[in-house]
């Protein structure tokens, strides 16, 4: 695991990278870190294309990666002093599963 500095404050936060989720699959199952690491980057590219191609993925207990569509809305450029009309769009977005919510709360402290 890799420590971030978070808001230029002396808070670090643990991260975990894609390498270090291939490097613990591949401790727990015995298994080759490049084969690890194909499946992980296979999984991801395979949502990322049902995402493109318009269709959700549901993961029964961890949780659903979703399509959520952004209204039209009106911005503003600051540094011009003008309004712009940002359009409708979709973006990707991840819903946990409520027992990944539950694990989550019950088992970490309050940072």
């Amino acid at each position: 695991m890799h420590t971030q500095k978070t808001d230029n404050k002396l808070i670090y936060k643990e991260i975990m990278t894609k390498a270090d989720i291939v490097a613990k699959i591949s401790e727990k199952l015995g298994l080759e870190k490049g084969d690890v690491q194909a499946t992980v980057e296979s999984f991801m590219e395979e949502v990322k294309s049902s995402l493109e191609s318009g269709d959700n993925v549901y993961l029964r207990g961890f949780g659903s990666f979703i399509i959520k569509t952004r209204a039209e809305k009106t911005g503003r450029n600051i540094s011009k002093n003008t309004t712009i009309k940002i359009p409708a769009h979709n973006i990707p977005a991840f819903k946990p599963a409520k027992v990944f919510v539950e694990g989550v709360k019950t088992n970490t402290d309050v940072k």
